[in-house]
């Protein structure tokens, strides 16, 4: 059994993350197969179930782990997405941290949408396409869509041909993520829309569709963020 004293001052459940990423990597487990269940795992880290389900939540926002309601948590992936290249993660509160990242993602990404309208090929065209009815599908099936969502939005930086904007690609990867693991599927109907809507005008070669069709998609977003630091505050206000 493992022994949760022998690992680090690191917060317990993330430390469990790690040593079950561990586990499924040494296994192996292979994509496509179940892990045991919260019992049974409990049991060999020597933690409560909660930390263990603290520990799949973790591995299904990196896009490791699928939970499939009355079948089991699943292997999906066994590269995990590095999701801290910048060192956000010693940043505490990663809902200011969401927000910044937009308000970068906004001066950039619909620029970048609009360059990718000029300068895409028509491979990288059916590429953004096939991205983007992935994402959706996964997103409408109640799948893992994070790597997925940043998959398209890495497509959509590369047809731009801009060299730069290839080295900002950790900013907007780490944006994705850091939203997606704070809202899960709030938004699924308005980032289906408006994917649908960036992806159509870069189709059709569309700049100036494309930039607005962005921003209306970054918008969505950095408002739910916005409305969710609200109720936090007025939570931690009525509880003091």
């Amino acid at each position: 059994m493992y022994s949760s004293k022998t690992m680090s001052k690191k917060p317990l459940g993330a430390k469990v993350e790690d040593e079950l990423m561990k586990y499924i990597l040494q296994e192996p487990v292979e994509p496509g197969q179940k892990i045991p269940n919260e019992f049974e795992l409990a049991e060999r880290f020597g933690v409560g179930r909660s930390t263990i389900r603290e520990a799949v939540k973790g591995l299904v926002s990196r896009g490791i782990l699928e939970v499939r309601r009355g079948s089991g948590t699943y292997v999906i992936n066994t590269n995990s997405f590095e999701v801290d290249p910048l060192g956000f993660g010693k940043i505490e509160d990663k809902y200011k941290l969401a927000l910044d990242l937009f308000e970068v993602r906004l001066m950039i990404e619909p620029e970048i949408a609009a360059l990718a309208c000029r300068n895409a090929s028509a491979e990288e065209l059916k590429s953004l396409k096939r991205l983007c009815d992935e994402t959706e599908y996964l997103y409408l099936n109640g799948r893992n869509h994070i790597s997925k969502d940043i998959e398209f939005h890495t497509c959509i930086a590369r047809c731009s041909k801009n060299q730069v904007v290839e080295t900002l690609l950790p900013v907007i990867n780490t944006a994705v993520y850091t939203f997606a693991n704070l809202t899960h599927h709030m938004l699924m109907e308005e980032t289906i829309k408006t994917h649908r809507a960036v992806t159509d005008a870069i189709l059709k070669r569309d700049s100036v569709g494309a930039k607005c069709a962005m921003m209306m998609h970054l918008t969505y977003n950095r408002q739910t963020i916005m409305k969710i630091m609200e109720e936090r505050k007025k939570s931690n206000t009525s509880d003091k």
